[in-house]
């Protein structure tokens, strides 16, 4: 855990969501799972045609032809069934009643023991956010209630590492970049896009993986209760 003492009073805790919050690949492998299997009932050409994992190739193929796939995810992952329908000569009208089964299971989320207590906590001396590059959504998934502002890249337009987004969330709660910690797991859109957008950023490594040499976080922790530990010595 870091000593390093914060360089100003810190009015705002802002928070990535996915691998921070709570573990992404299961999340990740199950919701697909589950759609799979709606689609082998609702749109069987699809399952016929393609495994899970050729569907991933094809959203991968897809990622480079247009520009907002960088930031929206729903967005790619809808044209990659829609374009697997079309391959396959399925009717492509259920796409959006099967990327609503997909996000069920997608918010269906186990948070990591520490998140609810810790949450609570700094809410009592912050003010609370998260900005996130997935589609989690925070009122599906029964938190929301602990964070005072939310944004997902897919509905701002723009994504982490990104400056803008960073500020966004801090002009939505009025802190200055500077008065506001970034909590994150990736190296480079969390703690180096936090940083570069005037934010102080701390790393949450849960998953005991190593930074870069030239990342240089303001703390690095592995609970939300290390995080709280840290703040109170501001």
């Amino acid at each position: 855990m870091s000593n390093l003492a914060h360089p100003s009073p810190v009015k705002a805790v802002l928070f990535d969501l996915d691998d921070t919050l709570w573990p992404l690949a299961p999340t990740l492998l199950k919701a697909e799972a589950v759609l799979y299997d709606w689609l082998a009932l609702h749109i069987p050409g699809v399952t016929r045609r393609f495994s899970n994992a050729e569907l991933r190739e094809l959203r991968m193929e897809l990622l480079p032809t247009d520009p907002q796939y960088q930031f929206n995810v729903w967005a790619l992952r809808h044209a990659a069934l829609t374009h697997a329908c079309r391959l396959s000569s399925e009717n492509h009208e259920l796409v959006d009643q099967a990327m609503a089964v997909f996000s069920e299971a997608r918010n269906a989320v186990t948070p990591f023991d520490d998140v609810v207590p810790a949450l609570m906590r700094l809410n009592e001396r912050f003010m609370v956010g998260s900005i996130s590059n997935g589609f989690a959504d925070l009122s599906a998934i029964g938190i929301s209630r602990h964070f005072q502002i939310s944004i997902a890249a897919h509905q701002f337009g723009s994504a982490k590492p990104q400056p803008e987004i960073f500020l966004a969330a801090c002009a939505a709660l009025s802190v200055a970049p500077h008065e506001a910690v970034y909590v994150g797991d990736d190296p480079l859109l969390d703690i180096q896009g936090a940083q570069n957008a005037g934010l102080q950023a701390v790393w949450m490594n849960r998953f005991q993986r190593t930074l870069p040499e030239h990342i240089v976080p303001a703390a690095s922790l592995t609970t939300l209760h290390e995080l709280d530990a840290w703040l109170k010595r501001a």
